[in-house]
């Protein structure tokens, strides 16, 4: 049995753990609300981009001679990968990570490699346990996400696809629906879906591009692809602070818990030894009458 001293100095430690778990709370609902507004202006740009980029692809027919949408034999695969630079967020780090693993272990079977572009050290270090080929590492864009380090990301896998180094490109991150659901994305980038020389249909689609669509697409997809990367970074970073937010506060009630139950644990034990005492002292008074 625990004595009333070490019992005390327990609901002092947990205490001060709960002080700490609440403030991480604050925090993190702080910049959950910043991170869900910053998202909720970039969601409607990158949905329309998608949208854009979708009307573009269903007017791209197999005999046109477009760098990002050539289709060739998959041997390299680039996998952008989404993760925080912190732990203390619940299962978001593992369920992402998990994600990943899995789809790109299945892709190995298929014979395709892959090189992999871990942002935030949580995915690198899970990925490089696990000895898969990390040819990029990017720390802190996952507590400070910029369009610039978007556009880095994006500059980066466009080259490795026009030079041949990558055959295909995907990002992997986790989608925000709410505070308490995350899903996990896998979303391919490139090379661009066409449609088929039976399914093309110009009439359906009619754009115009200036000066041609091979020149339009080259600066069209690079800036699809920075605006694709920085949408998934800004859905991840709601993500994190909103499973970092639910995390802390469950902790936070949980050490209320453990205290209250230390709390009744030292009052009885007290209560115990209050009352073995009065039993001594009444029983000596007896012994000397």
């Amino acid at each position: 049995m625990p004595s009333l001293k070490a019992i005390k100095k327990r609901i002092s430690s947990v205490t001060n753990m709960k002080k700490i778990t609440k403030a991480m709370n604050l925090v993190a609902a702080s910049k959950l609300q910043k991170a869900k507004g910053r998202l909720d202006n970039v969601r409607p740009m990158y949905s329309d981009i998608k949208d854009l980029m979708e009307r573009i692809r269903a007017g791209i027919s197999d005999d046109m001679d477009i760098p990002f949408a050539e289709e060739r034999e998959v041997k390299n695969a680039a996998y952008i990968v989404l993760t925080s630079d912190r732990g203390l967020c619940g299962a978001y780090n593992a369920l992402i990570s998990k994600e990943a693993f899995a789809y790109v272990d299945g892709q190995n079977k298929k014979g395709i490699d892959e090189k992999i572009i871990a942002v935030g050290t949580k995915g690198r270090d899970y990925f490089r346990r696990r000895g898969k080929n990390i040819i990029l590492r990017c720390e802190g864009p996952s507590e400070a996400t910029s369009f610039t380090d978007a556009e880095a990301l994006g500059h980066k896998v466009a080259e490795m696809y026009k030079s041949g180094e990558v055959d295909e490109v995907y990002i992997i991150y986790t989608h925000f629906e709410s505070v308490l659901s995350h899903i996990p994305y896998i979303e391919k980038l490139l090379p661009l879906r066409t449609a088929s020389s039976e399914d093309f249909d110009p009439g359906a689609h009619t754009m115009s591009y200036d000066p041609d669509p091979i020149t339009f697409l080259e600066h069209a997809v690079p800036m699809y692809l920075n605006i694709t990367i920085f949408g998934a970074m800004t859905e991840s970073a709601v993500c994190e602070y909103a499973s970092r937010m639910t995390s802390m506060d469950s902790a936070t009630k949980n050490a209320s818990d453990i205290v209250d139950d230390l709390t009744l644990e030292f009052n009885r034990k007290r209560q115990g030894i209050i009352t073995q005492e009065i039993t001594e002292i009444v029983s000596g008074a007896n012994a000397l009458q």
